[in-house]
């Protein structure tokens, strides 16, 4: 029984890997986006700004700690979207129905989907690290270590969200307008441009929104771990979010729901 299980992760796994591969414009997408801020808008803050130092990494220029880590975390919640894009596009063609009525317990099966899609978002993540390291960000070298187990822990708590909208979009074509109105109030919203204090000198109640914004828990964990700290609230938030998000997709996909949906709503 055991085999089976493996087996099957592993046939996810692959399937999406073969899938990242075959479409090359989804990685160039996924780097694009952040590639244009690295060094476009970050260059501008650095040009602007000059070498302000914050609070509690004196030793890196405002845009290598708060811009960078947030473009990581950035390529991380596109990714979740496109991995839930992707559920939806098979749910339509009928693969993600061949899938959910294998024996394996359904909840595997979507917990099975969430790895392959953390696995890809990591590559492209350290793929990110290293242009960056080429324009000149330059963490501690055991920092890129001490970030994997908070991409993983993000990646898993971004692809569970992903997941969970997934289950409530029937339709391809309305999952677009769906992803924009979901990445860029998380993204804005959050500590990856700006740290918490500058935003509450602007507008606490805006600080308070960020604060909760599970977006932020992940840049914080990731710009922690990428310069070798811990930060152990935003470790506690990104796990509480995470159990949250994946426990409600899997009510999502629940088979009796979707019974119910097909006949009707009793009258």
């Amino acid at each position: 029984m055991i085999a089976a299980y493996v087996h099957c992760l592993r046939g996810i796994i692959v399937r999406e890997g073969l899938r990242f591969v075959h479409q090359r414009e989804r990685f160039i997408s996924a780097l694009v986006r952040p590639l244009v801020w690295l060094f476009i808008f970050a260059a501008g803050f650095r040009a602007v700004l000059g070498v302000s130092i914050m609070p509690p990494y004196d030793t890196y220029v405002l845009y290598e700690v708060y811009i960078v880590p947030g473009l990581v975390a950035m390529i991380q919640l596109f990714n979740g979207m496109q991995s839930s894009l992707s559920i939806v596009y098979d749910r339509e063609m009928g693969s993600m129905k061949t899938l959910l009525i294998s024996p394996l317990p359904r909840w595997y099966l979507l917990v099975c989907k969430l790895l392959a899609g953390v696995t890809v978002s990591v590559l492209q993540a350290y793929v990110f690290l290293a242009i960056a390291w080429l324009w000149g960000v330059e963490p501690p070298p055991l920092g890129y270590l001490a970030v994997l187990p908070a991409l993983i822990l993000s990646g898993l708590m971004l692809g569970a969200l992903g997941l969970l909208l997934s289950s409530f979009i029937k339709q391809l074509e309305n999952f677009a307008g769906v992803m924009n109105f979901v990445i860029f109030p998380m993204f804005f919203a959050s500590s990856a441009l700006y740290p918490l204090w500058r935003v509450r000198e602007a507008s606490p109640w805006l600080a308070d929104i960020c604060a909760l914004n599970p977006f932020t828990q992940a840049v914080e964990l990731i710009r922690f771990a990428l310069y070798c700290q811990f930060d152990l609230t935003a470790c506690l938030g990104l796990a509480g979010y995470l159990v949250l998000f994946l426990a409600c997709a899997i009510v999502g996909y629940d088979p009796a729901r979707g019974l119910m949906e097909r006949r009707g709503a009793p009258g």
